[in-house]
């Protein structure tokens, strides 16, 4: 089985930037094909417009947004279309309408029975300038924020360094340690939400080396104006030849080191007979699925974002390898089955 394809959810509220970051997703995703699902809600008609041109294949929700379907049933039709093989799509986004409840989405798409799906995180963008503004206008953008798995800090062209540095600290607080990735004209590099693909060569869950896994991220900034206009970025490698121990490692994913934006790759475990996993780590969001005919039994991660202490997250990492003498058992694979589709486990 193909991995299955990630659905990112973006939302915020009106003005914050959503259709402007979706249009650079669009232009600067290298070969990557791209399923959108966009609002009919008021002025998104117009946004819908906007990326027509540009996208392999979307669907526009009528009469309302799309977070107002009548059920879920609604938004899987949608999805089949959008995973259907001959679309060859990679990625799904749906753009929220400004006026949308992003909890709905996400229960959409998690409690989706497609098999070809996976959630792939929920962006919540933030107008940097008008936040105040905004969090008076609509108290709900507390309870956004804590849902999100990683916070976009748009326009933060319109503020000084120090005012970014206090508005990220207090963000950050609300979210209780969301990343928080600062940027203007809404712009962040695609590899930062997903894998851009090179359509000549092969999925992640069948035979993806480390250097292609690193691809997206190596070639990346290099405009100079691009460079200064977002987080500047790092990335970091860990591998390990030694079987990890799944609680540990689980931990890990679930309180990551500060900075960390992104994580991919895979990971072996000590416990026998359970082979090798796919992992995924958007912002907060936490996805597992067996590999299929990977290369070797190795463990093999790459770590994004900023600020990034190496040398500390390399001693976190180091001591999820399991080296005791005692034998791990299957009821130790419990915390990462909980991330793992159950179509996925059988």
């Amino acid at each position: 089985m193909a991995e299955r394809i990630p659905v990112v959810i973006v939302a915020g509220f009106l003005g914050a930037g959503k259709t402007t970051l979706l249009n650079g997703l669009l232009h600067n995703n290298r070969g990557t094909r791209i399923g959108v699902v966009v609002n009919d809600f008021g002025a998104v008609n117009i946004d819908a417009m906007l990326v027509a041109g540009q996208v392999d294949a979307m669907v526009s929700v009528g009469s309302g947004c799309v977070c107002c379907a009548v059920d879920v049933a609604e938004l899987d039709e949608l999805f089949t279309r959008l995973t259907d093989p001959r679309a060859g799509i990679d990625v799904i986004v749906v753009e929220a309408s400004g006026l949308a409840e992003p909890r709905n989405l996400v229960r959409m798409v998690v409690g989706s029975e497609n098999p070809r799906i996976r959630y792939g995180g929920l962006l919540e963008v933030v107008d940097a300038a008008e936040f105040a503004t905004t969090r008076d206008r609509h108290p709900e953008l507390t309870s956004h924020l804590r849902l999100a798995d990683l916070v976009v800090l748009n326009k933060v062209d319109r503020l000084g360094e120090g005012v970014v540095a206090r508005l990220r600290s207090e963000i950050t607080t609300i979210t209780d340690g969301a990343p928080v990735y600062a940027t203007t004209r809404g712009r962040i590099d695609p590899g930062l939400l997903f894998d851009p693909r090179n359509r000549d060569t092969p999925r992640i869950g069948e035979q993806l080396s480390l250097d292609e896994l690193l691809h997206d991220h190596d070639d990346a900034d290099t405009d100079g104006e691009h460079r200064h206009l977002h987080d500047d970025y790092t990335s970091t490698v860990f591998t390990s030849a030694t079987g990890l121990h799944p609680r540990r490692l689980i931990e890990f994913l679930e309180n990551p080191p500060p900075g960390v934006f992104r994580a991919k790759g895979f990971a072996s475990f000590a416990v026998p007979g359970t082979g090798r996993y796919v992992v995924h780590l958007v912002g907060r969001a936490i996805s597992m699925e067996p590999a299929r005919r990977s290369r070797t039994g190795d463990t093999e991660l790459v770590l994004i974002g900023t600020g990034l202490d190496t040398d500390a997250i390399h001693e976190r990492l180091r001591r999820t390898v399991h080296a005791g003498p005692e034998p791990l058992e299957e009821q130790d694979m419990l915390g990462v089955w909980r991330y793992v589709p159950a179509e996925s486990t059988v």
